[in-house]
């Protein structure tokens, strides 16, 4: 099993646990299990195969829990996951897929009003009968019927994107040890970047195809075998995802790399550009509508985009949204990279919710090569995360100074620590620290967590507050949305890319993969708008340093460079940038 699925059984072992009651000292050991595991990059079947390792190693990782992942990973069921699935109905699996419907409430619906099905939840919120169990009330009552929508939506079922880049490099490993294959790569949602991939095409060269798919069909994930044909075989793989392999030979991979890639959208407008100077685009390659011979073969991508006048377009421009244009114009953005990000401007540390310590944080990103970072711990408005007071945050900033001060002493800092906080935006208004506490801190991200049902308007005016508070640097996940777990609250986002263009506060890209937020649609508005964005990890432990990666490709996704994110910027560059933002905030 990949590291995501063994998550997904220790958060549903969880969820079930809690659903009867459970005691919450093993639910959240749960919990956190799964965070761990999730936040885990290397896989966790290479710690178990060596020798000289255990699972143990990892920190929250006990010998029971070893015991169950090792279970997992044999590919035997777990006796406890079986035993609490059989004494939970299965409605309340469905509803526990309703953003804001967690095990508790679920289980006060099934039992108080027999709700059955998602549909018998919508017909006793149209009823008015949610409204009157206790702990729900009408605006509750509404906000589950408006996520019923969501939930139900099949779009909601897809893989994260990382989750589906854990399964692709297994596979990619697998494969490319094949013999018969010259070549394998993978196409399709996963190599343009989506946040959510629905299934996974893989691609390969070889004149024995024969054996190639063989190759696929004895990995030892592999499921059922759904299709084979000559050249294409589609199986079941991990997290019931299917995977299409097809094998061409070399004249024609470019095409079918860049046919299989698509995105739809994409390569209808290739092909009717192609039809324009007569000429026919598929999977095999180019040639001429009047039936006269090939006019490129298509070995590679470049082939084909040259064939129709067009440099080679990145796979994460290729939706449809005038990529074609652009590169026709010779417009094409250089689109940034992982090697260009200097710093990481917003995490957590143990003196929240992070599971790392100031000192472990730092060490993790001089580890990656990073020239500065921002300790940005929760503020005292989330409870649940033990968030800091104006006492305990000076605490933590006077030890900032002294670990600066401590890398500094063998002459350039491998290093620098920026003294920050992720303040909250208040629900009534304002934020919940002190203005002056907050002009002494070096990076301010302002986040909304609570109060995300009030009104459009209402929210709006919060981040619209936040933006123009003079010691605000950056807005974090400015939708509050989490893929396939809850929607965007309702914002006015070209108010807010407006006022923020105005101010030079930051935009954050969230490159958590269950937030990713903004979106490339939004990174890309507020790009054109003249706003700074800052590619963050919002990393709550030294693993999560390491998520940089799935900012980075949601930034290409909105055609993003360097030039346009704040943490690509040399140290000195972005001093000047927190000095250009203090002075236009005092101007204004």
């Amino acid at each position: 099993m990949t590291n995501a699925e063994i998550a997904a059984v220790f958060d549903h072992v969880a969820d079930l646990l809690e659903y009867q009651g459970g005691n919450v000292f093993r639910v959240r050991a749960y919990r956190n299990a799964a965070r761990l595991v999730k936040g885990t990059v290397e896989p966790l079947a290479k710690i178990c195969q060596s020798a000289d390792r255990s699972l143990t190693d990892l920190e929250g990782i006990g010998s029971d829990l070893a015991a169950k992942i090792e279970t997992l990973l044999s590919g035997q069921p777990l006796p406890l996951l079986k035993q609490l699935e059989s004494e939970v109905p299965q409605v309340a699996f469905d509803l526990m897929r309703v953003p804001g419907l967690g095990p508790k409430k679920a289980k006060l619906l099934v039992d108080s009003l027999t709700i059955e099905s998602l549909d018998d939840l919508a017909d006793a919120c149209r009823e008015e009968r949610v409204r009157d169990l206790k702990g729900f009330g009408a605006k509750t009552e509404a906000t589950i019927l408006a996520n019923l929508a969501f939930a139900q939506d099949p779009e909601h079922n897809r893989l994260l994107w990382n989750e589906a880049d854990e399964i692709v490099q297994e596979l990619l490993v697998w494969m490319r040890q094949c013999p018969a294959a010259q070549r394998v790569e993978a196409a399709g949602s996963w190599r343009r970047g989506r946040e959510t991939v629905g299934d996974i095409d893989l691609l390969a060269e070889s004149n024995e195809p024969t054996l190639v798919m063989d190759r696929l069909v004895a990995w030892e994930s592999a499921g059922d075998v759904m299709l084979r044909g000559e050249t294409k075989t589609s199986i079941r793989g991990p997290r019931d995802v299917q995977i299409d392999l097809r094998v061409v030979r070399r004249e024609s991979f470019g095409a079918a790399w860049q046919y299989f890639t698509g995105s739809k959208e994409h390569n209808v407008r290739l092909r009717s550009r192609a039809r324009d100077r007569g000429l026919s685009i598929n999977e095999y390659g180019v040639t001429q509508l009047d039936g006269g011979a090939v006019a490129s073969a298509g070995a590679t991508e470049e082939e084909i985009y040259a064939a129709v006048g067009l440099p080679w377009i990145p796979p994460e421009l290729r939706e449809g949204r005038g990529e074609i244009e652009r590169a026709e114009a010779d417009r094409l953005p250089e689109l940034i990279t992982l090697d260009d990000i200097r710093g990481d401007l917003h995490m957590h540390t143990t003196a929240t919710d992070g599971e790392a310590t100031l000192s472990e944080m730092a060490a993790a990103a001089i580890e990656r090569g990073l020239s500065y970072i921002a300790i940005t711990d929760h503020s005292k408005r989330v409870t649940m995360a033990h968030g800091l007071d104006a006492r305990r945050l000076r605490k933590q900033w006077r030890e900032i100074d002294k670990l600066n001060e401590s890398l500094a002493s063998g002459g350039k800092p491998p290093v620098v620590v920026f003294k920050g906080i992720e303040v909250d935006m208040l629900e009534k208004g304002g934020l919940d620290l002190p203005d002056d506490l907050l002009a002494e801190a070096d990076w301010v991200v302002a986040s909304l967590h609570y109060g995300q049902q009030q009104s459009r308007e209402r929210i709006t005016s919060r981040i619209l507050e936040a933006i123009h508070h003079p010691a605000v640097s950056c807005i974090g996940h400015p939708t509050g949305r989490l893929i396939n777990r809850r929607p965007a609250y309702e914002v006015d986002m070209q108010q807010v890319i407006e006022a923020a263009a105005v101010t030079g506060t930051c935009l954050e890209i969230n490159a958590n993969p269950w937030r990713l937020d903004l979106d490339d649609v939004l990174a890309a508005a507020a790009k054109r708008a003249g706003v700074t964005l800052a590619i963050s990890t919002d990393a709550h432990s030294t693993r999560g340093l390491d998520l940089m990666q799935c900012g980075v490709i949601q930034a290409r996704r909105a055609g993003l460079e360097a030039k346009d994110v704040a943490n690509t910027r040399t140290l000195t560059g972005f001093r000047r940038l927190l000095a250009k933002k203090r002075a236009a905030s005092n101007s204004s």
